[in-house]
């Protein structure tokens, strides 16, 4: 017996999250030949970068935007649909494949990759202030991309223990001006702690850190030292992890939230993936990129075992 046609609002796969994972998932799967719409809350850290230099075949760098924008161009050129809106739930549908449900209402998928990242921790500031702050490279979340850019400069880095030693230990091999700043109240450092801050000639200062504001120096707050600025501040405050839409099928988590895959992409749901900051791994756009072409040649693959003949039974 034939199996059913899919009806007509069913795609071969939805990928959540439009950034350089999402994105890269979504060019695969279009030159599969296979139906895929991607749903983009348009919230991803990417999307914020002012300026990477350290993005292979880009020496004079690239914006975030510009790359995404890109990216979403090549994406559309082989077909792929791109919805700005945010997946409210994800469900297995009684025919098996996926029910995504958006506030515009709900289509099904073959199979789902999630590239729906994380969100960085911030420090207590207004949404504007931070937004100045991150574009004019006062306020800086990732030490691997841009540490190459502080050299020789006044750096803070927000945090304590374990997390926050090793952040300002990772940046000390750029410049020697690096200071630790507690977040909240006294530093949560045991007397090792110290003694390695103190071997690197790493100042510890007890905080809160608050009262951000952007001056001629950089960027200015007040903490237990009282009133200090700093050319660059990295916030190592830890992350949200997205991985709700996988929680809600069951599907296995790390530790720490991330969503638990094998060495294909593969979620411990059937049918499900996923790529980039979502999985735990170095949180950086080329190594997203490389998960999100994983997952999509991974999903391609399944779904040949399953169904040889792809894109709607196409007459090749």
């Amino acid at each position: 017996m034939a199996s059913a046609p899919p009806p007509p609002d069913a795609f071969d796969a939805v990928v959540v999250g439009g950034g350089p994972a999402g994105l890269t998932a979504a060019i695969y799967l279009a030159r599969f030949r296979l139906s895929v719409r991607v749903f983009d809350a348009g919230v991803g850290r990417a999307a914020i970068i002012p300026r990477t230099r350290n993005h292979a075949g880009f020496p004079d760098g690239i914006s975030g935007a510009e790359l995404l924008g890109r990216m979403r161009d090549q994406a559309l050129r082989y077909g792929a649909q791109i919805e700005h809106a945010r997946v409210e739930r994800l469900e297995r549908a009684p025919d098996g494949r996926f029910s995504v449900a958006t506030a515009a209402g709900e289509i099904r998928a073959g199979a789902v990759i999630l590239a729906t990242g994380v969100t960085n921790r911030r420090p207590p500031m207004p949404d504007e202030l931070h937004a100045a702050a991150v574009a004019a490279g006062r306020i800086r979340y990732c030490p691997i991309c841009d540490g190459f850019e502080v050299i020789g400069q006044a750096v803070a880095v927000i945090g304590t223990g374990e997390h926050g030693l090793r952040e300002a230990q990772f940046l000390r091999a750029y410049t020697p001006r690096v200071t630790l700043i507690a977040p909240s109240g006294p530093h949560t450092l045991d007397d090792d702690q110290r003694r390695r801050l103190a071997a690197l000639g790493i100042t510890p200062v007890d905080g809160p850190a608050e009262a951000f504001a952007l001056d001629q120096a950089g960027l200015a707050l007040t903490c237990a030292a009282g009133r200090l600025s700093f050319e660059a501040v990295y916030p190592a405050l830890g992350s949200i992890v997205h991985s709700d839409l996988a929680r809600a099928l069951g599907a296995d988590l790390e530790p720490a939230g991330c969503i638990k895959v094998d060495a294909h992409q593969r979620a411990s749901t059937p049918g499900l993936y996923a790529a980039g900051d979502v999985v735990i791994g170095l949180d950086q756009i080329s190594h997203a990129m490389g998960e999100g072409g994983v997952a999509a040649t991974t999903l391609r693959n399944d779904l040949t075992a399953a169904r040889p003949l792809l894109a709607g039974d196409l007459s090749l």
